[in-house]
């Protein structure tokens, strides 16, 4: 018959120190996750991609208000801005009426704060404007022809993602002609006739031109609702010969 070895005191005290320390050990390696997500997350938000939502109509149909979208921050430091990218902007100057800020629930104020900082929420959506660029540093851009059209240094430019009402063919409402300067941007809403952009801002600072300063970077993705997921085009067809100067 073989005698059963009883656990000493020692022994039971040993075992709980060694549950007790791989129950730390656990939770230590769970912070250590949590807190390298949130890193790697606030990295991404600040120098990769950012999530902003739609405030407004002035990009209808290519955007629509309260839509959630992807940007691209690495545009313009690392990747070049093309004429047809839809770009976020800081407001150049008084673009924005000024707005009170609402009431917000403490609970979800914090809430709301922390997820910004990786990129998931975009409580300052309304403080950044929402384009599409049309005219890059040097480019003469004027509108309308005798047809209608906004022409890029006398290139007639056809723009298949512009909504007018019915009955309206002319690509803007007001008449313009203005040559782009250095490191500033013409940018143009596609809700062409309910949408404040450059046009409607040339006696503010900056005449309408946006800075490339300003530039938060390029919307890539529309993410939510889940039933308009896309990506976003630039229509690069559009612009093919205004380098050249011809159509």
């Amino acid at each position: 018959m073989t005698d059963e070895i009883q656990p000493t005191r020692s022994m039971r005290v040993a075992s709980e120190r060694r549950r007790a320390k791989g129950v730390t050990t656990f939770l230590r390696d769970v912070l250590i996750i949590f807190v390298a997500a949130i890193l790697i997350s606030f990295l991404i938000k600040t120098f990769l991609v950012r999530s902003f939502y739609i405030p407004s109509e002035s990009m209808m149909d290519t955007l629509h208000k309260n839509d959630r979208i992807i940007v691209n921050q690495l545009t313009p430091d690392l990747m070049p801005i093309a004429r047809g990218d839809v770009v976020v902007f800081r407001d150049p100057g008084q673009w924005l009426t000024p707005r009170q800020a609402e009431p917000q629930n403490p609970v979800v104020a914090t809430f709301d704060w922390l997820l910004s900082l990786v990129g998931l929420s975009a409580s300052d959506s309304n403080d950044h404007l929402i384009k599409r660029v049309i005219g890059l540093p040097g480019d003469k851009v004027e509108c309308c022809n005798e047809l209608g059209q906004l022409t890029i240094n006398g290139v007639p430019i056809d723009e298949p993602y512009v909504l007018l009402p019915p009955g309206v063919d002319r690509a803007s409402a007001v008449d313009f002609s203005v040559t782009v300067p250095e490191d500033s941007l013409w940018v143009l809403g596609d809700n062409r006739n309910a949408s404040a952009d450059s046009r409607y801002n040339q006696d503010q600072p900056g005449n309408g031109f946006v800075p490339y300063d300003n530039v938060v970077g390029r919307a890539v993705l529309i993410t939510w609702p889940i039933s308009r997921w896309a990506w976003l085009d630039n229509y690069e067809f559009s612009f093919r010969g205004v380098d050249q100067g011809q159509p």
